[in-house]
């Protein structure tokens, strides 16, 4: 069973869309409707509002935060077709490093890559195409980007990485020397009810795979944290109501699983750091919690009723 620890107070002026714990879980982002980003200190059950960040000028759909080892760095989409960059230059200071406006829609997510590939941020888009924008300066100040066009017909609605250590078995000592350098992949969701699958090939993203079997517009997708398995999952949310576990052994094929038909369309969907849980939210205001038994069967573990709908989750909730 599940508790609620802590309520923050985020003084938002309209809906809130995604709210994202930090890699120490010592601070949370949120977004708004009402166009802000807000940070808050929330050590010790407190909660302490540090920044409120105001670059947008529409809806801000989804905040992403960057591995600490890049410093206090957060990402923000936004119906205004931006992507905004931002970083702490100062106990509580933040400000905008970047901005990326080159998309001719409203741009739906934004991921950060595995730190092991350095600072690269993924961004899905509803004019069909995700940019992958990376950091090429100490500065934080020069930025490379490449597109996929047409990633998604209609638009893009998700992007999330897989992890840069693909799961092996656990008796499998091989190094990551002697396995060649990772391949970077990518998942994403759209609305021509797709979840495809992404690879770097020299100075171009392509198309690996194309996993079909959603029959309405797939709304997130969740890639599992590698936890040493010798497969590789990822979770998808549609509005057809259907949560599908996709799993690889080799990334070269992919089976599905329909976790559970919903009662409405299903929003979000979010792995917990271990990768053995599955967070999902949904349009009938409810919250649920998924593991898989040892029968490869998924069970339902928990359910709250009091999560918003629409509300995005993030995987350092569980």
């Amino acid at each position: 069973m599940v508790s609620l620890i802590n309520t923050v107070h985020t003084g938002h002026e309209d809906m809130i869309h995604n709210a994202i714990l930090d890699y120490y879980g010592l601070h949370l982002a949120t977004c708004s409707s009402d166009g802000s980003v807000k940070i808050f200190d929330i050590r010790n059950g407190n909660q302490t509002i540090v920044a409120d960040l105001k670059g947008h000028q529409g809806p801000v759909w989804q905040v992403a935060w960057a591995h600490p080892k890049f410093g206090n760095i957060l990402a923000s989409c936004s119906y205004d077709r931006k992507v905004i960059v931002w970083k702490e230059s100062g106990a509580n200071e933040w400000a905008k490093i970047y901005e990326y406006g080159n998309h001719d829609s409203s741009v739906n997510s934004v991921a950060f890559a595995p730190a092991e590939y350095g600072l690269i941020l993924a961004c899905g888009s509803s004019d069909g195409c995700i940019s992958i924008l990376t950091c090429n300066s100490t500065m934080f100040d020069v930025w490379d980007c490449k597109k996929i066009p047409n990633a998604h017909t209609i638009g893009c609605n998700a992007v999330s990485w897989c992890p840069s250590t693909v799961p092996e078995p656990a008796f499998n000592q091989r190094s990551s020397t002697a396995r060649g350098p990772a391949v970077k992949r990518l998942v994403s969701g759209g609305c021509d009810n797709c979840v495809k699958i992404w690879h770097e090939d020299n100075d171009r993203w392509v198309e690996e795979h194309r996993l079909e079997a959603h029959s309405d517009w797939v709304r997130d997708v969740a890639w599992a944290p590698s936890v040493g398995l010798p497969r590789s999952q990822i979770a998808s949310a549609s509005q057809d109501r259907h949560v599908i576990i996709w799993n690889s052994s080799d990334l070269s094929t992919w089976t599905s699983t329909i976790l559970h038909t919903f009662d409405d369309v299903v929003w979000s969907v979010s792995w917990s750091m271990t990768g053995n849980i599955l967070a999902v939210a949904g349009g009938d205001n409810k919250l649920s919690l998924w593991k898989e038994n040892n029968e490869n069967q998924w069970t339902c573990i928990n359910e709250d009723a009091s999560s918003s709908s629409g509300q995005q989750l993030e995987q350092r909730t569980l």
